[in-house]
């Protein structure tokens, strides 16, 4: 083993070969130095646990190369999603409307009237033209935006419950991605949470027995990731704020994923859309800005005047609030649903919701005609994709797919050569196999897709290689 060691090319070997001297000109040396560094520690690993590893010379400065360029990539750039979930979480979830992009550059590139009002001169809230178009869309009386669901939810609570009660069914205490809990967000906002019903049944009563001098709010979580199926009930919402107000407690609802679009009208189950929401009277709503919506990430947060006084003057509001960016998306993806056909044109979310299979597969089609070669086996297959993001959980739409073999390559193999390209390519392993579900896919980038699916092709008798070298998810 120390023998084979031993062999393995030094770092200055290797930045002298031809195939990496061209490189370091195009980056700089302390980067290609940390990854070649990187190679020869996977191989001194590969060999310490007994693998027979290629260390020639020219075979270590390939992979080595392969690695600079992979690390002078930046680390967050494109990616085409063709994993059939639409709101992909490690993808970014919603991709902006164009409208959208282009508000984003306007102001990235230049100073904005962040806080300033165009007739006074005088300093203004940030806030004002998002909150004119939330309350014009929903008929809520007030709104304030923070930069994610999960911080509209920490804020309100903190601000109307801190050092209180707040109740809560045992079937709403969700777990958001990352391990995130609604037991730990009330905890440390500094809340005493009260459970009642359980985890399948909740009724009325269970609410009206346990509220006490001390209760401030009931809480209420719509199921927006996950379903109970079978013997389950919860209050409905309305009957919920009614009990409030009866007893004079704030409801407050935490709408997951909010939508101003009527989902059913694409063929999945009726979901509360957040103007029937308001229109409850609950006396707060917060849903994000980034999945159905569409738009960047956010927390938006609807709600009487007074409660959204109160929660703008926490200080923490100031930790929490959007940048000039942000603002910037979600001004001009509100814009875009003051006319709905405009929405449903232009929100690339809603426009996968509502793509026709037909239009699906015509695509799909296309992108096999232009990616066929030899060595590359390329088929169009029925399938199904799911919305994702945390909405519309166990719902499937029907979709096309690109299903994708290459002769001496593992489904395993094509995956990580797509990912490891310029865009990053994502698709899914079902069956053995490798699929591009096209849904979610533009027509631009399907003409990526097919330029990319055509560089796969190896000669029988070649290795498969992989043209990236950064381990990911298919």
């Amino acid at each position: 083993m120390r023998e084979r060691l031993r062999e393995i090319p030094a770092v200055d070997e290797i930045l002298r070969h031809e195939r990496v001297v061209g490189l370091l000109e195009q980056m700089p040396r302390p980067l290609a130095v940390d990854a070649i560094r990187l190679v020869l520690d996977g191989l001194r690993q590969r060999i310490r646990q007994g693998e027979e590893v290629e260390t020639s010379l020219p075979v270590v400065a390939e992979e080595a190369a392969r690695a600079i360029v992979q690390r002078g990539r930046r680390s967050l750039r494109r990616a085409i999603n063709a994993t059939g979930v639409l709101l992909n979480t490690g993808l970014g979830r919603a991709v902006l409307a164009p409208q959208a992009v282009e508000a984003v550059c306007e102001v990235a590139g230049s100073h904005s009237v962040l806080e300033v009002e165009i007739e006074t001169g005088r300093r203004g809230s940030r806030l004002a033209p998002v909150e004119r178009l939330l309350r014009a869309l929903t008929g809520a009386p007030a709104a304030a935006v923070v930069n994610n669901n999960a911080a509209a939810v920490l804020l309100a609570l903190n601000t109307l419950a801190a050092g209180r009660e707040v109740i809560i069914s045992r079937g709403q205490l969700v777990e958001i991605g990352g391990q995130f809990r609604m037991p730990d967000v009330i905890h440390a906002s500094g809340c005493r949470m009260v459970e009642v019903g359980t985890t399948n049944k909740t009724h009325l009563y269970d609410y009206e027995k346990a509220i006490t001098p001390e209760t401030a709010l009931l809480l209420h979580v719509h199921p927006s990731n996950y379903r109970i199926v079978g013997f389950a009930e919860q209050v409905p919402l309305p009957d919920l704020v009614a009990l409030g107000h009866q007893r004079g407690i704030l409801v407050v609802s935490d709408l997951g994923s909010g939508s101003f679009f009527d989902v059913s009208r694409a063929g999945l189950s009726p979901e509360p859309t957040v103007p029937r929401i308001v229109a409850t009277g609950v006396d707060l709503v917060t849903f994000s800005g980034d999945k159905l919506l569409g738009g960047p990430q956010a927390g938006l947060l609807l709600g009487g005047e007074e409660v959204i006084r109160r929660i703008t003057r926490n200080p923490l509001m100031r930790a929490l609030r959007c940048d000039k960016l942000t603002l910037a998306a979600l001004e001009a993806t509100l814009r875009l649903y003051l006319e709905e056909k405009t929405a449903l044109q232009e929100v690339p979310i809603l426009r996968a919701l509502t793509r026709s299979l037909e239009e699906i597969e015509a695509l799909a089609q296309q992108v096999a005609r232009e990616a066929a070669r030899p060595g590359l086996e390329v088929s169009v297959v029925a399938t199904t994709c799911e919305v994702g993001g945390g909405s519309l959980p166990a719902e499937e739409l029907p979709s096309f797919a690109v299903r994708v073999e290459v002769a001496g390559c593992s489904p395993e193999e094509v995956a990580r050569s797509l990912r490891g390209g310029d865009p990053a390519i994502f698709g899914r392993i079902a069956r053995d196999a490798f699929l591009l579900d096209m849904r979610a896919v533009s027509d631009q980038e399907a003409d990526e897709v097919a330029s990319a699916l055509s560089r796969l092709t190896r000669p029988p008798d070649a290795e498969c290689r992989e043209v990236g070298t950064q381990e990911s998810p298919s």
